[in-house]
């Protein structure tokens, strides 16, 4: 039990898709005695359970799992808002007790928890082509030090001919009146939040045969009624979560655009290209651990304790 002055800790498994990290998230919450808060930006979803490998029902019966089913497709939804239900989410379970496990392969989302994440305004065409207009008459230094007149800390964290970066913080400035690092400041998490962090990332040929595997997986357990049933619900092939991975592809099937081995060969091109880059994410993501193949029994009891501990 955790007393009200006490760090806010968690468990992170975090992996590119298919690699086999729920599995063992759901292991180590069998033997800590956790639960599963879902760090997935498709699965908060309602109807969109076979396309995002959703935990079953049996799994989710044994194990608590939160921030599935969180909203419906045609509903807004981002990572600042996904951090703030999932702090609260962490906070719930460590305060009865229980081990609370963030698992899943949507960096910026754990990001957001974890270092922050804000809402900035649009980029503005017009205000961008004025920046490039100064800067060829006046030169990117000048640019520069009038950021640095609003918002020393950006212009110090940012190279003098960095324009694209310059440019950003004074838009950002045009736009709101508020300087970005005080945006920043305002979105950051509050600093109590401990996550130890395993990185479970398989060779990417391992990785690649998983993805093929659960691909046709998702094909065979009715992924094409799947996405009928939500365009029969009204959830249009335009909305953004019915152009994730796998969703696109299958609509084009729908559609009479591809065959259905057309659009399976085309899920799995699109999942192993997004796959690489979750790689690259959380390569740069600092953990306790990091695995590239579940531990064996003995292992992942020693595993478990180190992480807890």
């Amino acid at each position: 039990m955790t007393s009200p002055n006490s760090p806010l800790r968690c468990l992170a498994v975090l992996g590119p898709t298919a690699s086999g990290k729920s599995a063992l998230a759901l292991e180590l919450a069998r033997r800590l005695g956790g639960e599963i808060v879902s760090c997935d930006s498709q699965q908060v979803y309602v109807g969109m359970d076979v396309g995002t490998a959703k935990p079953t029902r049996e799994e989710r019966r044994e194990i608590p799992h939160h921030l599935l089913d969180v909203v419906r497709p045609d509903e807004p939804f981002h990572a600042a808002r996904w951090a703030a239900l999932a702090r609260a989410a962490v906070a719930d379970v460590a305060a009865r007790g229980r081990v609370p496990i963030v698992v899943g392969g949507t960096g910026l989302y754990f990001r957001a928890l974890t270092v922050g994440f804000f809402e900035a305004p649009p980029p503005d065409a017009a205000i961008r082509a004025r920046h490039r207009e100064e800067a060829a008459a006046l030169g990117v230094e000048a640019l520069h030090a009038r950021l640095a007149g609003i918002d020393p800390a950006a212009a110090a964290a940012i190279g003098a001919r960095d324009l694209v970066r310059i440019s950003r913080a004074l838009e950002v400035w045009e736009q709101t009146g508020v300087p970005i690092t005080a945006l920043r400041a305002e979105a950051a998490p509050p600093g109590d939040l401990q996550a130890r962090v395993l990185v479970f990332d398989p060779p990417l040929a391992d990785l690649r045969l998983r993805i093929e595997a659960r691909a046709r997986q998702m094909f065979e357990a009715g992924f094409e009624d799947e996405v009928r049933a939500l365009r029969a619900a009204g959830y249009g092939p335009a909305l953004r979560p019915l152009q994730a991975l796998g969703y696109q592809q299958v609509g084009a099937l729908l559609d009479g655009a591809c065959t259905r081995e057309e659009a399976l060969q085309a899920t799995i091109a699109a999942t192993v290209a997004y796959a690489r880059r979750q790689r690259t994410w959380f390569k740069k993501e600092g953990a306790a651990a990091r695995l590239e193949a579940p531990p064996a029994a003995d292992r992942l009891g020693a595993l478990a304790a180190e992480l807890a501990a």
